[in-house]
């Protein structure tokens, strides 16, 4: 399995408790070790969406890829 794929599953993992808050995630690309993301639903417009990017969505896929220096919420 490679880095993206890698970082699709861990993805698809969280997706569940961000649906469950009335939001989404979509995966956008894997570029330069940087991942971009799509925050959808309620995490958009969310004041929490950097804690929730941040401290959630990057340390979960940096613990699993640790190439990956950043994640990126593309608006």
């Amino acid at each position: 399995m490679n880095d993206e794929e890698k970082i699709i599953e861990i993805i698809n993992k969280l997706r569940p408790y961000l649906l469950g808050d009335g939001g989404d995630i979509e995966f956008v690309k894997y570029e330069n070790n940087i991942v971009y993301i799509k925050m959808l639903g309620a995490c958009a417009g969310c004041a929490l969406i950097d804690y929730t990017l941040k401290d959630g969505i990057e340390t979960a896929i940096k613990e699993e890829v640790p190439d990956v220096k950043e994640v990126i919420n593309i608006a």
